[in-house]
């Protein structure tokens, strides 16, 4: 019955439109106070979900992205995309899935990647004879990869969710190949369907001209080095090379490009207090949820049952793989971090999938369902910037659907692709 009142009132304030946070903190109210024990918990349990000096990183690595958006580094690094793999079929949608490595290696935010390069890329494709429903597809699904590139506050989520006991390290590692293959089998699917519709190639600018590019994005680049090599050498902690990545942003976007204004400093502040303030209130929320479903046993029944279902591993990781993807098509990225960690690791444990090996499966999933509607936030940012409607992006994403699901299945089942590079630092 307490598991009855705890989903049963999510999911109707979920279905009438209640905030997220709301959705999860009422249902943990309700299913306390059924329970008997003192209301005060839920508080209790909210507070130390938050309370966790790692979090810290999240909202600077935010603040960061917002500086670096407001401050024209996305231009330049799409300038520099452009020089790289312009001249490759669909020049314009490869220059897109490209730009977004480069970027994702800034913000590690795909609404901020779908935003900043959608907002750049989305008009010029439309004005060089690209279907709007095309370039909207590469926008969105191509954001995803920001999700696994260094400083993705996801996985710093996914790390404190797992109990703080996941080096964070490991996980921005464990991220960087998959990631890679993800944007590969983006571009590999975006030439196919460029050939297919008959998009044009780009000039290639020479080799003097690519090497201006570099230097004129390399300013912003070396932020990427400053807080992975950072973080990786134990130079400092990834709470700390969020601040060093504020403080550079700003120092290169003022005196380096002199492109930030006092009004985008002053938006990139308010855009990055609101931002923080939502998803540290979902993970507080989703905190006491999760709390009650270790103090319900939910893990440790999903362990027997998922015995029950089958001993093979390969098995087991399709059925997770198969409800992340569906819970993802309903629920915000954060909190459902926060929430089927403590429930599905354990299950993965138990059939001994390394826990880093798990989180990149679990960020990969839950990105994918970033871009599925009825809840998919990053969809609905790159149709408001491409101007089409969801039902029609939808059409046209499909066959990047089909990618992304594809390089799911390989991250899956060959471990080696998120754990050789993290060995090698160890």
């Amino acid at each position: 019955m307490e598991l009855f009142i705890l989903f049963g009132c999510f999911t109707v304030l979920l279905l009438i439109g209640t905030p997220v946070a709301f959705c999860l903190g009422v249902s943990s109210f309700a299913t306390i106070a059924y329970i008997g024990l003192p209301p005060v918990v839920v508080f209790q349990r909210l507070n130390s979900g938050i309370s966790v000096f790692a979090l810290m990183a999240i909202p600077f690595f935010i603040y960061a992205g917002e500086l670096m958006v407001r401050g024209d580094i996305a231009r330049r690094l799409v300038a520099l995309a452009g020089g790289i793999v312009g001249h490759l079929r669909g020049g314009l949608g490869q220059v897109n899935i490209t730009a977004s490595v480069l970027f994702g290696g800034i913000s590690g935010s795909a609404a901020a990647d779908a935003s900043a390069i959608g907002g750049l890329m989305i008009p010029q494709m439309a004005e060089r004879g690209y279907g709007r429903d095309y370039a909207v597809s590469v926008t969105v699904v191509s954001s995803i990869i920001a999700l696994m590139l260094p400083p993705s506050h996801n996985l710093i989520i996914y790390s404190i969710s797992a109990g703080g006991r996941l080096s964070i390290a490991d996980l921005f590692t464990a991220g960087i190949i998959p990631g890679l293959i993800l944007a590969l089998s983006l571009m590999i699917t975006a030439w196919i369907v460029a050939k297919k519709r008959g998009y044009p190639t780009e000039r290639f600018p020479g080799m003097g001209a690519l090497l201006g590019l570099l230097i004129n994005a390399l300013p912003g680049l070396i932020l990427v080095a400053i807080i992975f090599g950072g973080v990786r050498s134990g130079v400092f902690t990834a709470s700390e090379s969020s601040c060093i990545a504020v403080v550079y942003a700003i120092l290169v976007t003022i005196l380096a490009y002199r492109t930030l204004s006092w009004d985008a400093f002053v938006s990139a502040t308010m855009g990055a207090v609101r931002t923080s303030s939502m998803v540290l209130l979902v993970i507080g929320c989703a905190a006491a949820f999760g709390w009650l479903l270790a103090y319900l046993r939910v893990p440790a029944d999903l362990v027997e049952a998922m015995k029950g279902v089958s001993n093979n591993p390969l098995v087991i990781l399709l059925l997770l793989n198969v409800v992340l993807l569906f819970l993802g098509v309903f629920m915000d990225m954060s909190p459902l971090i926060v929430i089927t960690t403590p429930i599905f690791l354990p299950v993965a444990q138990a059939y001994g999938v390394d826990p880093v090996h798990f989180g990149i499966i679990l960020i990969l999933n839950l990105g994918i369902g970033l871009c599925t509607p009825p809840v998919g936030a990053v969809l609905f940012v790159g149709c408001a910037v491409g101007e089409i409607s969801v039902g029609k992006a939808v059409k046209a994403i499909l066959p990047f659907y089909a990618a992304a699901i594809a390089t799911l299945m390989l991250v899956t089942y060959i471990p080696a692709l998120s754990l050789w590079l993290p060995s090698l630092f160890r």
